[in-house]
């Protein structure tokens, strides 16, 4: 509950989504990722060096890594003018 200077009570209600949603989000940005990188014709080490991310962490977002830093994820969207934002989920791609 979140209390304002009026006194209104605000309540949010948050859905959690399953993990296998959340697997779904994260490789569909690794093969954006991918797929961009490679159209640029740069290899992951190019791609690496090129957005200051480090090569492991390159290799692992291609990979669809579930636990990768998302400040890192838009330092390698950034590279294709994209980031990372809220959204509702498109629930007929799943």
């Amino acid at each position: 509950m979140i209390y304002t200077r009026t006194g209104i009570i605000l309540r949010k209600t948050v859905e959690i989504i399953p993990v296998r949603v959340y697997i779904h989000v994260m490789n569909k940005i690794a093969k954006y990722i991918k797929k961009e990188r490679m159209k640029a014709g740069l290899t992951q080490e190019e791609f690496a060096l090129r957005s200051g991310l480090g090569l492991r962490f390159v290799r692992d977002l291609e990979q669809g890594k579930e636990t990768v830093r998302l400040d890192k994820v838009n330092q390698a969207l950034r590279m294709f003018g994209m980031e990372t934002v809220p959204g509702e989920i498109d629930r007929e791609d799943l």
